[in-house]
């Protein structure tokens, strides 16, 4: 059975509505889903109704910026109570430290002479803010992206690159992401339920064991082995260590947006698929 349980919408760093994303995954096959934005529960009552309505099982879900002592992670979260307060709590104070980094880097570049309205920009955003969308806004200033482009020395500059150059540099100003304590959200869990999963914990192409044991200890049920992030081998290593510690193995595209500009490749969907069936313990996610 085809499922996908990391995607993401415009309440984060998505491009589409959650129920354009319900109806694009309704036409890949899948029969059981869950919408991830990251540290916000905004978009999931109306992604529910929508993959009702295809005939998709929506699992309630969330991807969270954490940190366990000096390790940045981040978590997928799966049928909690989202409608919990303190969980709300959590996360608006989570959304307005990051408010208030964007906005002080968005300033930092108005000082270097860049064209846009900081407050224009703030205000589409009432939940979490995505720099990618920020960075498509100071792009469509023709002014800005003609700068971009020289000072880049590329015609047609990626998000990630104009990310890297103005808001990750230490000679302008670094964006940290906005994350939670781990400890504080398996706290949390105790009361609003819920499995934790450890999210694409290759991307970096690096696997921390003793990491996972520690996490396992407070409380980690699980870790996504299925992800466009991970290589081949990593698969086969997440998966045997999964395993070995007795995790539940979940899989998702961590689909944001057709990618446009004539690729033949547009979405992950195009060469990979999750399948539940190669995936143990999943059935204590998806039922």
């Amino acid at each position: 059975m085809l499922i996908d349980l990391q995607l993401h919408s415009i309440y984060s760093d998505g491009y589409l509505t959650p129920t354009q994303l319900a109806d694009f995954i309704a036409g890949q096959g899948v029969k059981v889903a869950s919408l991830t934005d990251h540290n916000t529960v905004s978009g999931l009552h109306e992604f529910r109704a929508a993959c009702q309505k295809k005939k998709i099982r929506p699992i309630t879900g969330m991807e969270l910026y954490v940190k366990y002592k000096s390790h940045k992670l981040n978590l997928l979260w799966y049928n909690f109570d989202f409608a919990q307060p303190e969980l709300h709590s959590i996360l608006r104070e989570s959304q307005l430290r990051r408010r208030t980094a964007v906005r002080n880097l968005l300033e930092k570049l108005l000082d270097l002479k860049f064209k846009f309205d900081i407050n224009k920009i703030l205000d589409k955003y009432n939940h979490y803010i995505p720099l990618n969308h920020v960075v498509s806004e100071i792009n469509s200033e023709p002014a800005n992206l003609a700068r971009i482009r020289k000072e880049l020395k590329i015609k047609d500059p990626r998000e990630e690159e104009v990310m890297s150059r103005y808001f990750n540099n230490r000679d302008i100003g670094v964006l940290r992401e906005s994350y939670l304590d781990i400890r504080r959200i398996f706290r949390l869990r105790e009361r609003v339920g819920g499995k934790l999963i450890l999210c694409h914990p290759a991307k970096n192409n690096h696997i921390d064991k003793e990491i996972w044991n520690k996490l396992k200890e407070l409380g980690l049920d699980g870790v996504e082995v299925l992800s466009p992030h991970h290589s081949y081998g990593a698969v086969m290593y997440i998966q045997q260590l999964a395993r070995d510690m007795d995790l539940i193995e979940t899989g998702g595209s961590d689909f944001h947006r057709y990618e446009g500009n004539n690729f033949p490749i547009q979405k992950s969907w195009d060469y990979y698929k999750i399948d539940s069936k190669y995936l143990n313990g999943i059935k204590e996610i998806i039922g």
